[in-house]
């Protein structure tokens, strides 16, 4: 990625790394904070950057706690808690205004967690190609969909997955890229070296596994929120590959756990589930479209 990363000290030994970019001499309309996913980091967004830019929004992208070259504890993979870092980075960088969160497959778990968790902090929300945990597509994912999504109890197991992967980094992210995506190519080689190089960092495979290890507290977490405080009333916008095996259930992940009449849903047509990577263009369109709307439509 040709932009600059930049490092954030949050305290407690958490340092995130970011991308902060704006046109200089160009008045912001607003922040957009783009929120990466497994098995990828900040530089998924490396093609959707410059023309958010562009269009004269303040874009932050930051590596989530355990990714690229952000810090890798050993606990805190909770979505809250990820959710809670980006917060506190929005907060080092003296942002007080409300942001566009938008968050992808992970990053879209971690997007829902802001929204709920800091709708004063939150001018809209746009998420998808996850299943959101508590909702019953993620629980369709842990059972009759086990299969094609086998990562979830792999990842789940303790030690194993690191020793396995460890060194293989390369063949095992292709896995993800060549049977999710429709556009192949979009993800070339070198980004594939790319990634497996930052899950390669010391600390890289654990770290992004844990992530994964924390579903059932997230699901224990947003079960308890949406039971205590109601589903997500930040105006909201699902966005889903169009040929992605997600797209099915994206509408009905909505219901639950937004209020209706606070969200729309909207898919990208050729795509599967790297949005940003295959379909760039629509991404921004889609993106740009939904924040300077003033109200979701669906209901």
């Amino acid at each position: 990625m040709s932009f600059d990363m930049r490092v954030a000290d949050l305290g407690d030994d958490i340092r995130i790394a970011y991308v902060d970019e704006l046109s200089q001499g160009q008045e912001s309309k607003g922040v957009i904070l783009l929120i990466h996913g497994f098995p990828q980091t900040s530089y998924q967004f490396r093609k959707v950057i410059p023309g958010l830019v562009a269009s004269g929004y303040r874009v932050i992208a930051p590596d989530y706690r355990g990714a690229g070259m952000s810090s890798k504890p050993v606990t805190g993979y909770t979505k809250s808690t990820m959710a809670t870092d980006l917060r506190n980075l929005l907060t080092h960088l003296l942002i007080v205004e409300k942001v566009h969160v938008v968050g992808h497959d992970i990053g879209g778990m971690i997007a829902w967690a802001f929204a709920t968790r800091f709708p004063d902090h939150t001018a809209s929300v746009i998420w998808g190609e996850c299943p959101l945990p508590g909702t019953r597509f993620m629980y369709e994912c842990r059972t009759v969909n086990a299969v094609q999504k086998f990562h979830f109890a792999f990842h789940a197991v303790s030690d194993l997955p690191e020793a396995l992967v460890a060194g293989r980094e390369d063949i095992y992210l292709k896995h993800f890229y060549g049977n999710e995506g429709y556009k192949v190519s979009a993800i070339d080689e070198d980004d594939v070296n790319h990634y497996a190089q930052m899950y390669r960092r010391p600390g890289a495979l654990r770290s992004a596994f844990n992530v994964y290890r924390a579903f059932a507290e997230d699901i224990r977490e947003n079960q308890e929120w949406i039971d205590k405080n109601k589903k997500c009333s930040v105006r909201a916008l699902s966005l889903s590959g169009a040929l992605s095996t997600h797209t099915a259930a994206a509408e009905g992940m909505m219901y639950d756990a937004h209020e209706a009449g606070t969200f729309s849903v909207a898919e990208l047509p050729e795509t599967g589930h790297y949005l940003a990577e295959e379909s760039p263009e629509a991404f921004n369109k889609a993106v740009l479209e939904f924040i300077e709307q003033k109200q979701a439509i669906h209901s």
